[in-house]
């Protein structure tokens, strides 16, 4: 895989409540589905399904080289994208360990939980 040494394969949700605090440049990538996303979203992200991503992988390109944080409900299927995005030559992808869920809990209580 072509991940740099410094940036580590999955982030905590604190993590990326400071990236976002500071205004880094990131594309925050959410692969849940559709209804998932409607009843709950962190601000700033990107629907982009897993069960889309294989008709949908040219979206991504024009990212091939920026920073993406990839998550969903728990951290599983994001870590199966992040992995997939590596093996196509993404080069700056990390998994948000604990999704959206842990997001709710320990960030922002005002995104429901499922």
């Amino acid at each position: 895989m072509n991940q740099p040494a410094d940036l580590p394969l999955e982030i905590d949700v604190a993590t990326l409540a400071a990236m976002k605090q500071r205004g880094d440049e990131f594309l925050l990538l959410d692969v849940r589905e559709q209804d998932e996303y409607d009843f709950a979203k962190i601000d700033g992200s990107r629907l982009l399904p897993m069960s889309e991503l294989p008709q949908r992988m040219e979206e991504l390109q024009p990212h091939k080289d920026d920073h993406i944080v990839v998550q969903c409900h728990h951290g599983g299927r994001s870590l199966h994208v992040t992995r997939v995005l590596q093996a196509a030559g993404f080069t700056r992808v990390q998994n948000l360990a604990g999704g959206i869920d842990d997001w709710s809990e320990q960030v922002d209580p005002t995104v429901p939980r499922y």
